[in-house]
């Protein structure tokens, strides 16, 4: 059969299609739901871990490609949460100023950033905010966090040094408190300290930040990790850093330099195992690979329940399709129609219905992505492979459903179709 034949066959199945749901409204409204449900999940779940996985690398390469977490503990699913017995990694020590100094004096890496973090009441005169998120950190914090300071200044290595009681606080939380007017130069008190506001960072949203309560639609702030540790009611075993390797100074090659830092401060012999962790940025990435890509099965899952609907209404159209057209068949195969032609006729129609559904289903998805995109920190959009993904899955629903009434189709004697009435 030439191509120009199977063009005009496919043409005549999708004519025909669209003529077998105006007569069946209420079972291809039925067959198209199913279908426009299981791809508007795939496609709306697609476009949402791609932004999020978008935005989450964004915010890692903020750190720096080389970069790496000091933890007391290690992350992922694979860490353990259980007892001191079951969960060794529960008795780590926990990191301490004078190992952070060792480190920081490495020659391998460039800056090492200190942070506690956590939350308390923040008050300036008669203004309250409760449970304002804040973060204790090094004075330089800003070379490994994307955020601008303006107006004011960030605080300096002497006013961290010597635990100087200064914040910098940002947009929502200036807002809160001063309402317009200029906050820098004003006292806010912090768990009944005095803390003199310096600046506003402005902090660029993403993901990574928004997730742990850091993006810009939260009230925080910003002071200096020594002045938290001396006055302020801090969890110290908390304490985490960054380290960035210098330039041309590979990660493997400084990660080594802390590990063998660490372990000789701790007194670790060469059998004892490490008593803390080194995050690389690829092991963070991981982690979220692994979270995101579960919650994406589950939309796959329920997809595959909106499609097999789809199927299901396929199977019962087409079977409706055959046994009101079995005369029409039996004329086509007296003039001169093979089986082939038949059964590619009804496959062509069965794919025309799911693919109906699937061109709804990425349209709402679009739309979501959309409206996901505006109102949110998350880059959502249709990647190509989630666009393909769902028209092919749909075809094929319309092709794997639609096989037995074709296959039926195909079939009948031509004689014994004449006669049906």
């Amino acid at each position: 059969m030439r191509w120009t034949d199977r063009l005009l066959i496919v043409k005549e199945g999708v004519l025909i299609a669209f003529d077998a749901i105006r007569a069946n409204r209420v079972r291809a409204a039925l067959t198209i739901s199913g279908v426009a449900v299981g791809v508007f999940v795939v496609v709306a779940m697609s476009a949402a871990v791609h932004g999020v996985r978008q935005s989450f690398a964004k915010d890692l390469d903020e750190f720096g490609a080389t970069s790496f977490s000091i933890r007391r503990r290690g992350i992922g699913f694979n860490a353990c949460d259980g007892t001191d017995d079951t969960c060794p990694e529960r008795r780590n020590p926990a990191l301490t100023l004078e190992e952070w100094r060792r480190i920081s004096a490495l020659p391998e890496l460039e800056t090492v950033t200190a942070r506690l973090f956590g939350s308390f009441d923040v008050s300036y005169r008669d203004r309250f905010s409760k449970n304002v998120g804040y973060d204790a950190q090094s004075a330089d914090w800003a070379k490994t966090d994307a955020a601008d300071i303006s107006p004011g200044r960030n605080f300096s290595e002497t006013e961290h040094n010597a635990g100087a009681l200064v914040a910098l606080v940002n947009d929502t939380l200036a807002a809160r408190l001063f309402a317009g007017s200029d906050p820098i130069g004003k006292v806010i008190v912090m768990e009944g300290q005095p803390f003199t506001v310096i600046g506003v960072f402005h902090t660029k949203a993403g993901f990574l930040k928004s997730l742990d309560g850091r993006g810009p639609d939260q009230p925080r702030a910003i002071i200096p990790m020594l002045s938290a540790w001396r006055h302020l009611e801090v969890w110290r075993r908390g304490l985490g850093l960054w380290a960035r390797p210098k330039i041309g100074v590979p990660q493997d090659v400084a990660m080594d330099a802390v590990t063998a830092t660490l372990r000789s401060a701790r007194g670790l012999k060469p059998t004892q195992p490490n008593n803390f962790a080194l995050v690389a940025q690829d092991r963070i990435l991981d982690t979220f690979n692994q979270l995101f890509g579960a919650i994406f099965l589950v939309g796959l899952a329920l997809s595959a329940v909106g499609l097999l609907v789809g199927g299901v209404g396929v199977v019962a159209i087409m079977m409706i399709s055959v046994t009101e057209r079995t005369r029409e068949i039996g004329v086509r195969k007296a003039l001169g129609a093979t089986a082939g032609t038949i059964l590619w006729q009804f496959l062509v129609e069965a794919a025309t219905l799911t693919s109906l559904g699937a061109g709804i289903g990425l349209l709402i998805g679009a739309g979501l992505a959309a409206v996901i995109r505006a109102s949110t920190p998350i880059p959502a959009e249709l990647p190509i492979a989630g666009v393909i993904t769902a028209l092919v899955a749909s075809a094929l629903t319309g092709v794997a459903f639609g096989i037995v009434p074709a296959a039926r189709a195909a079939r009948l004697d031509p004689v014994e179709a004449l006669r049906y009435e």
